[in-house]
């Protein structure tokens, strides 16, 4: 085996990076060294460089869109010279593994993985697969997924059921610093909205609309996307972020209920946690329908209730969250039955057999 390196890869939106960012570190501790492969202005760019120890290398990475765009005839070439790209990396780096959680920059990675010999590690997320993964899947050894229903849709030799990667960190939130942070406290329920990493102007215009109504019984911790901060809006029991990362633990230890896009990622760890969701999935118009179908799930096992964004208004989002906080000792006792599997460790020990193959 090759000296320990390993390369990881994976972005686009934060939920391609989360899995990593809850790995990277365990091999760091073990003496391993980490590169990791992503685009120029991705934000996994940001994410990883919050990681001591792990060298960043951006790619050109082309966008695979499922309709007609001008760009689909220039993103082939870059595509291809992010291949070249990762070809020259891999070569200098000699990586005994690569794992790869997704996303458009992550295909180049894996053909050049495999154009080098170097075995690869694909995780799925979310309950069917993304075209990206999909476009990889021929160049990897293993692939992992998430939810068991995604077995049916992979490639039965590769394919192994871990269950959800959780970052550990989400369990050590201190519920002191969380009322320190954001100045609420917990007279109320409180509620934290999260529209995607990119935020969602639909859900942020509902919210605000009904601020009034909402606030009379909850207090809002609300994540609005970059840009997407009002700062005309200063009201008592409502505070509002761009993005965040660090404080992300300090909320959930003080938030009741959670109001969410449907990345898989994210409801696996509410789950973890115990959180009552409204989720509100991408419609079809905005992605392949993803979100929909782990919303689906989440709603069929009683840990969620769903809203779908065509019928997103002031009212309806109103009375969802006013119904989930009804019901929300219901679905705490159906959370409570959800045990929450070894899957890191799962993770780390089939990518170290595969880095010894």
């Amino acid at each position: 085996m090759n000296r320990k390196q390993i390369i990881f890869t994976g972005g686009g939106t934060a939920g391609h990076v989360m899995v990593n960012m809850a790995i990277i570190p365990e091999f760091i501790k073990d003496g391993w060294d980490v590169d990791y492969i992503g685009s120029k202005t991705g934000i996994e760019k940001e994410l990883i460089a919050t990681i001591e120890g792990v060298t960043y290398h951006p790619i050109s990475t082309g966008k695979l869109r499922r309709y007609f765009s001008k760009e689909n005839f220039k993103d082939p070439f870059k595509v291809l010279k992010g291949t070249l790209q990762a070809y020259r990396i891999i070569g200098k780096k000699k990586p005994a593994v690569i794992f790869s959680k997704g996303g458009f920059v992550s295909v180049p990675v894996l053909v050049a993985a495999k154009m080098r010999g170097i075995p690869a590690v694909i995780h799925e997320s979310d309950y069917t697969p993304g075209l990206a993964n999909k476009l990889a899947m021929p160049f990897a050894k293993k692939i992992l997924a998430t939810f068991p229903e995604t077995m049916k849709y992979l490639p039965e030799k590769k394919a192994e059921w871990i269950g959800a990667v959780v970052r550990e960190e989400l369990f050590n939130g201190n519920r002191k610093k969380g009322y320190e942070l954001t100045g609420l406290d917990s007279r109320k329920n409180v509620l934290l909205i999260m529209g995607g990493s990119a935020g969602s102007k639909k859900i942020n215009d509902a919210i605000r609309e009904g601020l009034d109504e909402l606030l009379s019984d909850f207090h809002i911790i609300h994540i609005c996307g970059k840009g997407l901060v009002d700062d005309s809006i200063n009201r008592m029991g409502y505070v509002q972020y761009e993005y965040v990362q660090g404080e992300l633990k300090d909320f959930l230890a003080i938030t009741d209920l959670v109001c969410s896009r449907a990345g898989a990622n994210a409801i696996f760890e509410f789950l973890a946690l115990h959180k009552p969701m409204l989720l509100i999935p991408l419609s079809l118009q905005a992605s392949r329908g993803d979100q929909i179908v782990n919303a689906q799930s989440f709603a069929k096992q009683g840990y969620a209730k769903v809203l779908e964004e065509e019928n997103v208004t002031k009212s309806t989002l109103i009375q969802s969250l006013k119904d989930l906080r009804q019901q929300k000792y219901d679905i705490k006792d159906k959370m409570n039955e959800y045990k929450v599997s070894e899957a890191k460790q799962k993770v780390m020990d089939i990518i170290l057999e595969q880095a010894k193959s």
